[in-house]
């Protein structure tokens, strides 16, 4: 039987890494490493500077909390979260996830692709630590566009 996979190591500080939303999004294991099954990533975010709600179409999301507090908005359920909390969102969901504290968590998209959202969306991170605060709110019209490419729907509270 022949293999179409090997094994991937990643060390710290390794893989690509992006400054948006007030936060730092690492890519742990992209997509191509993964023959299109999952992307992993590790995102770091500041108190109230979680994505905004989104429905991923077709891609279940798992968030597993490693540091801090989150409340987790998904399908009109509100869901309080720490350490060691896994939350695991089925596609086509309506969810938010918002840090109650500074918050580091280990997001799985399966399949894979979304880190393209995010090094199309975001910037490339100057360091691996979180960015200086935004100094003016996201464009959500930008987000929302490059959302839709990647099976992401962006979603806007009512007269926004």
């Amino acid at each position: 039987m022949a293999r179409s996979q090997k094994a991937v190591v990643h060390k710290p500080g390794e893989g690509k890494a992006f400054w948006m939303l007030g936060g730092l999004y690492e890519v742990l294991m992209s997509s191509n490493e993964t023959n299109g099954a999952a992307t992993i990533m590790q995102m770091t975010m500041p108190a109230g500077m979680g994505p905004p709600a989104h429905i991923h179409h077709g891609v279940t999301e798992t968030v597993y909390v490693v540091e801090g507090t989150i409340t987790y908005h998904v399908d009109g359920q509100r869901l309080e979260g720490g350490p060691g909390t896994l939350f695991r969102v089925p596609a086509d969901i309506p969810e938010r996830f918002e840090p109650k504290t500074r918050a580091r968590v280990i997001v799985t998209y399966e399949p894979g692709g979304m880190e393209k959202f995010f090094a199309e969306a975001g910037e490339p991170a100057q360091r691996r630590e979180v960015p200086p605060a935004p100094k003016s709110q996201p464009d959500v019209a930008r987000l929302k566009k490059i959302g839709q490419q990647y099976g992401l729907e962006i979603q806007t509270p009512s007269g926004a």
